[in-house]
């Protein structure tokens, strides 16, 4: 059967077609306008669907969508979404209606996940995190070749740990999260704070490539705070293996100083888990989605 995937995001709704093999047989990306509203993004929504299953004659396809935030199992509301006029909605029995049938809607690190356990990164391994470290801090948890999103659909959500209770407050209302520290923008809120210079994550990692003497010292807490944060995950889950996804993770550093503080942190006489780079980049959300579709 064919597969449909969307990546839902607060700019961009992107779709793919994956035949029985997992071709990528068509791909298109719309904007989602989402200044316009929640119908107007459902609508978007069912407009590039069109589109996309016109590209098989309408055969039999599954179709699943890849977004932030979650679907509350007790409520069947969206939570946790970054494209807030989302919060609070029934996004997906919406959709279903609005469609005539059956989707599958997942946090957009799960699909990352996925994506990389069956077609990246991952290909191979029994048990993969994936993490998502861009402007926030996701993550989500393969096994078997089946995503684990748990009771509360919170599974994978090490971006809102603490790894210091006292440490700044996070949009999600607690103080000290993972995501406040290591995600691209908690790094650059932190750099300001310290040294009273806007620069964004990728400027702070020319800087330290360059050895700038400030970004030097601010990227030896950086390591510390990701060893620190992924060695909690690791002590918890202990993964085959941990698959690193968005734009921070093109910072080479994290595989070399990154990882050697990950070691210095682990409930272990050593660090046998790979923290790798990505194989899919930008395409590992969309795949993913149409793997997890219904």
């Amino acid at each position: 059967m064919f597969r449909i995937g969307m990546d839902l995001g607060g700019t961009k709704i992107e779709g793919i077609v994956l035949d029985e093999s997992g071709k990528e047989l068509f791909r298109k990306r719309i904007e989602t306008q989402q200044e316009n509203g929640y119908r107007h993004i459902l609508n978007r929504t069912k407009e590039l669907h069109g589109e996309l299953a016109a590209q098989i004659k309408d055969q039999p396809h599954t179709f699943g969508i890849g977004t932030p935030g979650a679907i509350s199992p007790r409520t069947g509301l969206m939570k946790n979404s970054n494209t807030v006029c989302l919060n609070g909605q029934p996004v997906k029995s919406d959709l279903e209606n609005l469609l005539g049938r059956k989707i599958e809607i997942q946090n957009d690190a799960n699909c990352f996940a996925m994506a990389e356990a069956l077609h990246g990164a991952g290909r191979g391994e029994k048990l993969v995190f994936g993490v998502i470290m861009g402007t926030g801090c996701g993550g989500g948890i393969a096994h078997k070749g089946e995503v684990i999103v748990g009771r509360q659909a919170i599974a994978g959500e090490w971006g809102h740990t603490s790894i210091n209770p006292d440490g700044p407050i996070c949009y999600c209302g607690q103080r000290g999260c993972v995501e406040t520290f290591i995600s691209g923008g908690g790094a650059a809120a932190r750099f300001a704070e310290k040294f009273g210079t806007e620069k964004s994550f990728r400027e702070i990692e020319k800087d330290f490539y360059a050895g700038d003497a400030k970004a030097v010292e601010f990227m030896k807490i950086y390591f510390r705070n990701f060893g620190r944060a992924m060695a909690n995950l690791i002590d918890i889950l202990d993964p085959d293996i941990v698959v690193l996804g968005g734009g921070v993770s093109k910072f080479d550093a994290l595989y070399t100083e990154g990882v050697a503080q990950v070691a210095e942190f682990v409930f272990s006489d050593s660090l046998e888990t790979p923290i790798v780079k990505n194989q899919l980049g930008d395409s590992a959300g969309v795949i993913g989605a149409a793997l997890v579709g219904i």
